[in-house]
């Protein structure tokens, strides 16, 4: 009887400890293959970092010139610039979310335009001299867009291996500011005369933008070099400043409302980017 009772006992005890053994690997099968799967999912998805620099052309009909050659009358002494390219600095993020579609976020700052003249020169609507007379503007924005390789697209397996070619658009949200000489003529829209000294002009505006760009791969720590043709579309219509008063002050190319210069920066842009692809 203690026999058998041994016996059972061990038997009881082997088939306890094989299928805790079991359920152990089963368990432990189980959690790499949706660890697997898990780790194949996430690596599918292919993104980019890069920095670049852009060249904007900007259109010459617009009202910044205008004023620009309206100001430069009222000077004895010198003449202001018109706006000819701007030039910025970007930074990029990107990811493919779906066979040769790519989205992206970035942000730019453009380096200053405008000018900064030294002197002391002579200015008509006031009948003072005006010591270094600047017209000086800061523009910043931040800007998202999808992006289509019609040619050889990037992969998640091989990231870039040749020449690619994409097109696209993005939509942008930008910030201008823009600095007078102090005794700048003005216009108070209110008074429809000018308001004391000034200070800074700004406004904020969307952008559209539509693009053919390429990317090419280099040898170098695994870099890729991006080129790119645009045509932008940004501009600023409701640029001023405003008085104690509340009353809206404005830069005049003519002197009169119907001259209110809006800061128009539209125009073809050629842009050179560094990237760098990796899965994520």
């Amino acid at each position: 009887m203690r026999i058998k009772t041994f016996i059972l006992t061990t038997l009881v005890a082997i088939f306890s400890f094989s299928s805790v053994v079991v359920a152990n690997d089963a368990e432990e099968a189980l959690t790499n293959k949706f660890l697997k799967r898990l780790e194949a999912k996430h690596m599918k998805k292919l993104t980019w970092l890069s920095g670049y620099f852009s060249l904007n052309r900007i259109n010459r009909d617009n009202d910044y010139n205008k004023f620009a050659s309206y100001e430069s009358n009222n000077f004895s002494t010198t003449e202001l610039s018109w706006l000819g390219d701007a030039k910025s600095f970007g930074m990029e993020m990107g990811v493919v979310f779906k066979e040769k579609f790519a989205w992206s976020l970035g942000g730019e700052y453009t380096m200053q335009l405008g000018q900064e003249i030294t002197g002391s020169h002579f200015y008509n609507p006031t009948g003072s001299l005006v010591e270094n007379p600047s017209s000086t503007i800061s523009l910043y924005g931040i800007k998202t867009g999808v992006q289509y390789y019609f040619y050889n697209a990037p992969s998640v397996a091989e990231k870039l291996t040749s020449l690619a070619l994409r097109t696209g658009f993005s939509v942008g949200y930008y910030q201008v500011s823009w600095d007078l000489w102090s005794s700048y003529s003005n216009l108070n829209l209110s008074t429809s005369a000018p308001t004391g000294s000034n200070t800074t002009f700004q406004d904020n505006a969307a952008s559209f933008e539509v693009h053919l760009g390429a990317d090419y791969p280099t040898k170098i720590m695994g870099l890729a070099l991006g080129f790119e043709m645009s045509y932008l579309y940004l501009n600023f219509n409701q640029v001023a400043w405003y008085n104690s008063q509340d009353d809206e002050v404005v830069a005049s190319f003519n002197g009169t409302s119907d001259g209110r210069v809006d800061l128009n920066f539209s125009g073809i842009r050629g842009k050179v980017e560094i990237k760098h692809f990796f899965n994520f």
